[in-house]
């Protein structure tokens, strides 16, 4: 299946979006010493570029495997999802300078919440394309986004205050760490529960 004009829109949305959302991230982590050259903004091009440019790479493979279509929209959708997951999760934790314990899965409970959210639309109108009104479509959402929540949260916080950074990392580094690997292991949850139970055609 071939990008339509739509799809590269909305993927160009989700590019700008992506790199807005990485500037309190970068701001909060600090840029890497292998980036300095860049800043923030140069980043945030960057990511911007990688995201259109994957999803071309992806939309042309998936030419040979249909659903892979659907599995690119699924990560770009996944990626904007992410950067607004950890902008608000940068964002209280340089408000408030809470980056471990219960602050930090109170933290993350909440941004996992807003990116979740932001989520339903996104798969509901581009990902999965429903057009149908399910009588129990959001309540389903909820169902598998809550337990998508309960293996988000649970694998942040058991990285984070659990197993705690090495001495090499700070906090604040090591936070966003646990907050990446979550997301990996619930995204596989979301994706399957929503294209098969919630937005099932």
């Amino acid at each position: 299946m071939i990008a339509g004009k739509k799809d590269l829109q909305v993927t160009a949305l989700a590019g700008i979006l992506i790199a807005i959302l990485a500037i309190p991230i970068v701001n909060n982590l600090g840029v890497p010493p292998i980036l300095k050259s860049f800043g923030s903004i140069g980043i945030s091009i960057a990511l911007f570029v990688l995201t259109i440019a994957g999803f071309l790479v992806l939309n042309f493979l998936g030419r040979w495997l249909a659903i892979l279509h659907q599995i690119t929209k699924f990560v770009i959708v996944g990626g904007v999802n992410t950067f607004l997951d950890f902008a608000v999760l940068n964002f209280l934790i340089a408000s408030s300078g809470v980056a471990a314990g219960f602050g930090f899965s109170f933290f993350k409970g909440i941004s996992f919440l807003v990116a979740g959210t932001n989520s339903y639309f996104w798969n509901k109108y581009w990902t999965f394309e429903s057009k149908t009104k399910k009588e129990l479509e959001f309540i389903q959402f909820i169902v598998i986004s809550a337990i998508g929540l309960f293996i988000n949260v649970g694998v942040a916080s058991f990285i984070v205050n659990n197993i705690g950074a090495p001495g090499t990392i700070s906090p604040a580094l090591w936070a966003n760490i646990g907050a990446l690997t979550a997301v990996a292991v619930s995204l596989i949850w979301n994706f399957l529960g929503y294209k098969f139970i919630v937005f099932r055609k």
